[in-house]
């Protein structure tokens, strides 16, 4: 292991106490991780704060095998050290992650794969806010949904961190972007964001909604989070050939609904989970959002939505936010 600088045996990091609120979020001293072959250790400045952290919280979303039982999905920092077969990274770069765990803490290990270089211009609080959001998104909308220029997007959720980046980033690649939001707030939110139709699902049934704005055909691809009763709306809101991608089920993993709709529209539904694939599979997502998604974030022409920064240590406060659910954008942690 190559280290650039004086690295401390032990570091600072948030722990889930046990299952529970926020407040179960207690700082305390852990072991410096080690890098092993093919990891490099970052340095964190700042790490993003993300709903399956909360869900890991309250019990229901255990790490991986092998993964760090620290919540924290990804991280904006500098390389530390590095383990063995290491040749991009150098120590001192700027960096961005996507982690299996452990972002709440001072250092953490993160395979080289999942590592991306800082956004030109952005700070390191910029940087956290990016992996998590931007490796769930290209894959689900443009590789799993295969979102294509002219083709119409449903994104439900669309003031979260995902649904602010699935907005920027379909309205990018020439998508026109129908979203759901809970406020008229938020719902302008997505408006200046780039989508083209923002439904206040509060007031209005966003199936009639989508259809109106279609002319009838309704959605291509459709992001949803929801689950539950949505399942079935989502397939009266689809068009024909359309493709529906499940990426969380707040409102429940159980569902009734009528799939001789599925059948007569031809519809796929679909699903993933990125935290536990291979460091294989985030590498390939790593690598095609160098390539097609790094340029835009170098210009601006997308860029993280910042809701509300706090301290790591007050990291039960990020949670209460969360949960609140007034956030627009990303949450993010300071860690110095």
């Amino acid at each position: 292991m190559a280290n650039g600088q004086k690295i401390p045996a032990t570091m600072t990091a948030i722990a889930i106490s046990q299952p529970g609120g926020p407040k179960v979020l207690k700082p305390e001293t852990r072991d410096m991780p080690v890098p092993g072959p093919g990891e490099v250790l970052i340095r964190v400045h700042a790490a993003g704060v993300n709903r399956p952290d909360v869900q890991q919280r309250n019990g229901a979303y255990p790490p991986p095998p092998g993964a760090s039982d620290l919540p924290g999905l990804e991280v904006g920092g500098e390389i530390a050290a590095l383990g063995d077969e290491i040749s991009r990274w150098r120590i001192g770069d700027r960096v961005c992650a996507l982690t299996p765990g452990g972002g709440y803490a001072e250092y953490v290990k993160v395979h080289a794969g999942s590592v991306l270089p800082i956004p030109a211009g952005f700070t390191y609080s910029e940087a956290a806010a990016v992996p998590e959001n931007y490796f769930t998104v290209w894959h689900n909308v443009f590789e799993r949904g295969g979102l294509k220029k002219g083709e119409t997007l449903l994104v439900h959720g669309g003031s979260s961190g995902i649904g602010t980046t699935a907005i920027q980033l379909a309205s990018a690649f020439g998508a026109y972007v129908i979203t759901t939001a809970g406020s008229k707030e938020k719902c302008d939110a997505c408006l200046k964001l780039g989508a083209d139709r923002a439904i206040n699902y509060r007031e209005e049934d966003f199936v009639a909604a989508v259809k109106d704005a279609t002319g009838g055909k309704g959605a291509d691809v459709i992001l949803d989070m929801v689950g539950g009763d949505y399942v079935a709306r989502n397939y009266d809101a689809a068009a024909v050939e359309g493709r529906i991608v499940q990426i969380a089920v707040q409102a429940g993993a159980v569902a009734s609904t009528n799939f001789a709709t599925l059948m007569v529209k031809r519809l796929t539904h679909t699903g993933s989970t990125l935290r536990p694939r291979t460091v294989e599979f985030k590498a390939a997502i790593a690598a095609a959002l160098e390539a097609q998604v790094w340029p835009l974030l170098g210009t601006r022409k997308v860029a993280p939505v910042m809701d509300m920064i706090f301290p790591l240590t007050e990291a039960w406060r990020a949670h209460e936010r969360m949960e609140e659910g007034e956030h627009i954008g990303k949450i993010v942690l300071d860690v110095g």
